[in-house]
């Protein structure tokens, strides 16, 4: 009698580890592996009309900024910035502070992390795409999170000598999971 509910209890024991194993398994088909993700509401600043959405994804190339924003100035390019302070209280965003630049004096760098490329909008004032930023992070030293995201008037040019900025900021946002 024993010998049987030892068998008994075994094969109920194989039964339940066997659907625990496929349960598990299945979280990640399920729910997909863990993104480290960021997103930025852009406001336009005083005098403005531009604004959208940015989203941040951490990858293994770095971080993939998809961006999509109105209101831009049609067939025109913009630089996309992320600065130092998570602050667009001023109305022109100069309290955002500076480009996000860790690096650029401690290592000599040619350029600031936080200069992520130039956009493009197109005879709508729409602009929608993405790039990917391989010198920043969501967490970390080159961390991106609470500081602000800005889109400025001109594009960026930053091996141009001498050096010329993008101009002023036609919106801002703060980088928050």
């Amino acid at each position: 009698m024993k010998l049987q509910i030892d068998r008994l209890a075994r094969r109920r024991f194989g039964v339940w580890a066997i659907a625990g194993l496929f349960t598990l398994s299945g979280c990640t088909s399920v729910f997909g592996p863990y993104e480290k993700r960021a997103q930025a509401q852009l406001l336009p600043t005083m005098g403005n009309t531009a604004h959208g959405m940015l989203t941040f994804i951490e990858r293994s190339d770095g971080v993939q900024v998809t961006y999509n924003l109105v209101g831009l100035p049609p067939n025109s390019d913009h630089a996309l910035q992320i600065h130092d302070r998570g602050d667009c209280n001023a109305a022109d965003a100069s309290s955002a502070g500076g480009v996000f630049a860790p690096a650029l004096q401690r290592l000599n760098a040619e350029r600031a992390e936080g200069d992520l490329g130039n956009i493009h909008a197109d005879a709508n004032g729409v602009a929608s795409g993405f790039i990917v930023a391989p010198d920043v992070s969501l967490d970390g030293v080159r961390s991106i999170m609470a500081r602000s995201a800005l889109i400025h008037r001109e594009g960026s040019d930053p091996f141009a000598f001498p050096a010329r900025g993008p101009g002023a900021a036609l919106a801002c946002g703060v980088i928050r999971r």
